[in-house]
């Protein structure tokens, strides 16, 4: 029998050119073995994988970490594959994944921060608190771009999705297997701030140019 293991539209290039080669074989493995899991299950396998990872960078076992912090990349893709395979995707589901990977994500900078605080003490806390912000807020404008303006916000505008989920986690990724904790904070706090602010203004530009913006009753742009 055959599956049709589809990846998004919404994808980023990480996701595209590795994770998705990755997790299609071991989405086809569960789907021919017929195995009882869940794609809520294996959204929860990939924050677990996440969260051990991000406690790794404590003693200093960065490498590791960035290795689990990968792995977990791979695995998130591997839920919705399988959901849409066996037509289980749900709003339910969509959410707990959501939920789930945006705890893992700051469970990740946290783990990298306390890391470079080992070795640059002070001047680590700066960059990780931008590095979360900075990954919090790019889920959160791709989140209220659909909730809000009905779209993704990849899908328009000309910025591209340079600071999407695959491409921070295997930033860390790299990152880690250098030991190069507060640099790697440093290059995820542009990564992600950069985007927030160049996407919002291109949204915006794009909706003006077509004519869709609009002013709602409360007297905000839309």
């Amino acid at each position: 029998m055959e599956w049709a293991i589809e990846g998004k539209s919404t994808d980023g290039p990480i996701s595209r050119h590795l994770n998705r080669r990755l997790s299609r074989r071991i989405t086809e493995l569960i789907l021919r073995s017929n195995a009882p899991i869940t794609p809520n299950q294996v959204s929860l396998l990939s924050f677990l994988t996440a969260l051990i990872g991000s406690l790794l960078y404590i003693p200093g076992l960065d490498p590791l970490a960035g290795v689990l912090v990968q792995l977990s990349s791979v695995i998130d893709g591997v839920d919705g594959e399988l959901a849409r395979a066996r037509g289980e995707t749900s709003p339910l589901g969509a959410f707990i994944d959501s939920v789930l990977d945006r705890l893992a994500d700051a469970a990740i900078v946290l783990g990298l921060t306390i890391s470079a605080y080992r070795a640059w003490g002070a001047l680590a806390i700066a960059p990780g608190m931008a590095a979360l912000l900075g990954s919090l807020m790019v889920s959160y404008v791709h989140s209220q771009g659909t909730a809000t303006l009905g779209f993704h916000v990849s899908r328009v505008g000309r910025v591209p999705m340079y600071a999407s989920r695959d491409v921070r986690l295997f930033t860390i990724f790299i990152g880690s297997l250098l030991y190069s904790p507060l640099a790697t904070l440093v290059v995820l706090a542009v990564l992600t701030l950069s985007y927030v602010i160049a996407k919002t203004i291109d949204v915006y530009q794009n909706l003006r140019r077509s004519g869709l913006l609009t002013i709602d009753r409360r007297g905000n742009g839309v």
